[in-house]
């Protein structure tokens, strides 16, 4: 036979389980707008029938339900949106950071306009041509001294300028590594809270949502790969367990654990100090070439565009740009110096001797040194002391050069034209076409950056709208379950008001007949 006070008991159930989840939903409106937070749900489950099986059980027409209780509370997430996400977030990490690179590439080279070097170039080649039509004209030998000032002091700018820009992404590149291992420090402790909280039958959803936060994060800066190995104990199956982070190539291959339970290894970059690239990453005791990493990320695009080695020759966006800054100059002023070191200058002529001054020189060094030349270059000595050794005439019979001939300012205004092999691929080209070709390539690069920044953030984004319909806090829907708690609490009380009055009439009116 049933208890006479089993009603209470099961009213009592429906109450507290419903004050649960009034608190449950309570909780998710107050998380409304906290980064990272993802709804809550009390998983509600019937209480054991009444009764038990057994030989002494009473004889009634069948088991009896007993009311509801709170299972579990649990996070409302799809671990499939998160993979998809944090995909997309590398990717944009990536791209992003290569855009913004090239940008600032952009904005330093500043071409076409009226203060890049194309533009001072070819006022340097009209000095020239200015000083053919009429050699003894001093006004035009110091038009052509001033231009080619104007000149080097352009490869001057545009190499420190671009230098200055690597030395600010060495220092970025030193941030997301500190980034990196501060992430990863933090995700092995929480999952040491979390291997606390498990084996005890609890969903630490608080937990898991700091922890699925940090690994978003994570996911800008480098490509990972995240698994879950259990806590143990009385852990329930739809615990999450501890994260393992794995740091994975583009084609899946494992490059190295950043978090495995509550330890983790960290990320290390190594410089050439030298030739200013990446040499080396390791992570943990394992160490690799950057070339081997062959993945994305924030980090990835740093260094790519920063500078890194590569069979033995260094690559990279800013690295390549300035050594390509470097055969410009050099090749450039190399030819230059030798037309104008062939000719016969006014002071060669008033002497009778052939001096062979450069225009051009090395301003740190005797000869010139290809590599850095272009924050370098500058005018020689002899050009900077006197207009008259601006070498306008022929020199090829000295005893026959006039200061009026224009034979060699003639032929030093045709270098721009003559074509040379500037990048030592045995590829000829003029001045304008190699200079174009550089401009042109890194245009073509600096677009596709935008364009896949702009179609990787697309994609995350739709990606995280479906995330959010399923995980963020709709506070509509939130207010219709508090409403739906809030008549359901209020029903299972009405039942106690009703086991009252029915005890009632059994304590105090039975056995009352025929008073």
């Amino acid at each position: 036979m049933r208890s006479t006070f089993m009603g209470l008991e099961t009213a009592r159930r429906g109450m507290f389980t419903q004050q649960g989840a009034l608190h449950t939903t309570g909780h998710n409106i107050a998380n409304a707008n906290t980064p990272g937070y993802t709804r809550q749900r009390i998983n509600f489950e019937q209480t054991e029938p009444y009764p038990n099986v057994g030989m002494n059980r009473p004889q009634i027409p069948g088991q009896v339900g007993t009311g509801v209780k709170a299972g579990s509370i649990q996070r409302i997430r799809e671990s499939f949106l998160d993979v998809q996400y944090r995909g997309e977030t590398n990717k944009l990490g990536y791209w992003e950071t290569r855009a913004e690179a090239f940008t600032k590439l952009e904005e330093v080279l500043n071409e076409p306009s009226d203060s890049g070097l194309a533009k001072t170039m070819d006022q340097f080649w009209q000095s020239l041509q200015d000083l053919a039509v009429n050699p003894t004209n001093s006004g035009a030998r110091s038009v052509v001294r001033q231009r080619g000032i104007a000149v080097a002091d352009t490869f001057n700018y545009l190499h420190n300028s671009l230098s200055s820009i690597q030395r600010d992404l060495k220092n970025e590149i030193s941030v997301t590594e500190k980034d990196i291992n501060s992430i990863t420090y933090q995700i092995s402790k929480i999952n040491g809270q979390i291997a606390d909280v498990e084996p005890h039958g609890y969903l630490p959803n608080d937990l898991y949502d700091e922890r699925d936060r940090l690994i978003d994060e994570l996911s800008s800066l480098v490509n990972i790969k995240v698994d879950y190995t259990g806590s143990g104990g009385n852990s329930l199956k739809m615990a999450d367990g501890q994260a393992v982070i794995k740091m994975v190539s583009d084609s899946g291959k494992e490059l190295g654990i950043l978090v495995s339970g509550d330890s983790h290894n960290e990320i290390s970059i190594k410089f050439d100090g030298v030739d200013e690239s990446v040499k080396t990453v390791a992570i943990g005791n394992t160490k690799f070439d950057f070339t081997e990493l062959k993945s994305s990320g924030k980090l990835k695009a740093l260094v790519d565009a920063y500078g890194y080695e590569q069979t033995g020759k260094v690559a990279g966006t800013y690295s390549e740009m300035l050594m390509k800054l470097d055969d410009l100059a050099y090749t450039f002023a190399t030819k230059f110096n030798e037309v104008h070191q062939d000719g016969m200058s006014p002071n060669d002529i008033k002497n009778q001797t052939k001096a062979g001054n450069p225009f051009f020189a090395d301003m740190e060094n005797a000869t010139i040194q290809r590599k850095g030349f272009a924050s370098r270059i500058g005018l020689a000595k002899a050009i900077q002391d006197s207009l008259d050794n601006i070498a306008t005439a022929d020199g090829t019979d000295p005893a026959k050069a006039t200061i009026g001939d224009s034979t060699n300012i003639l032929k030093l205004a045709n270098v721009i034209n003559d074509k040379f092999d500037y990048a030592g691929n045995n590829e000829l080209a003029n001045f304008r076409n190699y200079y174009e070709g550089v401009i042109g390539g890194m245009a073509v690069l600096s677009q596709e950056a935008v364009r896949l920044s702009q179609n990787s953030g697309s994609l995350r984004e739709a990606v995280d709208n479906r995330r959010k319909s399923v995980s963020a806090v709709s506070l509509d829907e939130e207010m219709t379950n508090m409403i739906q708690f809030q008549h359901a609490y209020n029903a299972s009380a009405r039942m106690i008001t009703l086991q009252d009055e029915m005890l009632d009439k059994i304590i105090n009116g039975m056995g009352t007949v025929g008073r």
